[in-house]
């Protein structure tokens, strides 16, 4: 009878893990209860500056990007050209462009800048101004396709492949809501980028095949007069397809704070609002709502104080201040806790010390996160003259020895 419950007891156990594993686990913070529900099925919100993640959601799961895809085609134009270069479009770039994309309808043997094509690219999410530019870029689209990889791999990213410029849907062309965070964060150090990936709209003046262009952004959040405008995004890329469903990447920035959202495979609800844009605000209010910067350290605020023993009376109690400021991200619920830090001192410190000198680095690990800054010496620390006269008696006192004991040795020898 025992043996029959134990046997029971393991069975049960057994099937309370399998059902736990099939879960999927959504974490915000330590405390997570006030984490948002979104219909996204993959989402992450990530502090550009601490790299903290907020908000994950199967964030390493393997999607498709649709024309999110965008973003790293046109980092990868302003890294290797000049805005006012002009290109001109081949049939070859425009013919591979299936029906049902989006284009600006660009015509073979038409001119642009490549300013005028990142706009198309990035505001009307233009397809055939992908392959235009890839093609000028690098020589080729195969070979600009062979670009995008390589800068995959420049930053570390494992789970992201492209295949094509613009999101065309394909089994191989496919990433994840953590490595488009990452790209997004490398895209908008570039100035230019931020310009174009905020613009409400854009206009293209005429060309030698068209007349004027007019676009307004796809992204929502950032205009005005649509019901899913949320004034503190400053960037943005849209993308959709039916495999991919609709998705998003964007930043935003409130309160010196700077947040990388990204939502991949969105739905539509009943009224048509699509969830990219509802679930995308939703983060950024968690985010913002419940994070702050804390201040854990200001310029010339003592941290330690030491003794240098090798330094006169008045000056070898030394006190180690820190030269940078220290913000941390963290918690509301932890804004008053009193963080102690991990202090790493120079070794074999001793006078004579300058004031300013860096000794060591005081080092703070918030919720796996470290945070660092040089600490210096707070005055000049100086050498102890008693000291230095022992040591010169010294020195004199062994030189003496030595002269004695060579002088001995050689009378010794004679006398022999």
């Amino acid at each position: 009878m025992k043996i029959h419950v134990k046997k029971m007891l393991i069975l049960s156990f057994l099937l309370i893990a399998v059902l736990f594993t099939n879960l999927n686990i959504v974490y915000a913070t330590d405390n997570d209860t006030d984490a948002p529900e979104i219909a996204s099925r993959a989402a992450i919100l990530i502090d550009n500056e601490t790299n903290k993640v907020l908000y994950d959601k199967n964030a390493n799961e393997r999607m498709f990007p649709a024309s999110t895809t965008k973003i790293m085609t046109a980092i990868l134009v302003l890294e290797n050209c000049d805005l006012n270069e002009t290109v001109t479009a081949s049939y070859d770039a425009l013919m591979s462009i299936p029906e049902g994309y989006v284009t600006a309808e660009i015509q073979g043997e038409e001119q642009f800048t490549v300013e005028q094509l990142l706009e198309m690219l990035l505001v009307h999410s233009a397809n055939d101004a992908a392959n235009v530019l890839a093609e000028y870029v690098g020589g080729s689209i195969e070979s600009f396709v062979s670009m995008m990889n390589t800068k995959v791999n420049e930053l570390g990213l494992t789970n992201t492949h492209f295949t094509n410029t613009y999101g065309l849907q394909e089994d191989n062309h496919y990433t994840t809501a953590y490595d488009l965070a990452k790209i997004m964060q490398y895209c908008i150090q570039n100035d230019d980028f931020r310009k174009i990936a905020g613009s409400v709209s854009c206009s293209i003046p005429a060309t030698n095949q068209s007349g004027v262009r007019s676009y307004t952004s796809t992204n929502q959040l950032i205009l005005p007069d649509s019901p899913n405008y949320y004034s503190y995004v400053t960037v943005g890329k849209t993308g959709f397809t039916t495999e991919a469903g609709r998705c998003l990447v964007s930043c935003a920035y409130r309160n010196d704070i700077e947040l990388t959202c990204v939502v991949l495979g969105g739905t539509l609800s009943d009224d048509s609002t699509s969830s990219r844009f509802t679930d995308s605000v939703s983060l950024y209010e968690y985010g913002f709502n419940h994070f702050s910067l804390k201040n854990i350290a200001n310029p010339g605020d003592i941290i330690t104080s030491i003794e240098v023993s090798n330094a006169t009376p008045s000056t070898k109690s030394l006190d180690l201040a820190f030269v940078d400021s220290i913000h941390a991200l963290v918690n509301n619920s932890d804004l008053e806790t009193n963080y102690i830090p991990d202090i790493q001192l120079n070794a074999n410190i001793s006078a004579p010390i300058a004031e300013g000198d860096v000794l060591g680095k005081a080092i703070y690990t918030i919720d796996g996160i470290s945070y660092e800054a040089d600490i210096v010496a707070t005055h000049n620390v100086e050498n102890s003259q008693l000291l230095q006269f022992v040591l010169q008696i010294g020195g004199i006192f062994i030189a003496l020895l030595v002269t004695f004991e060579i002088f001995f040795s050689n009378r010794k020898k004679k006398n022999a």
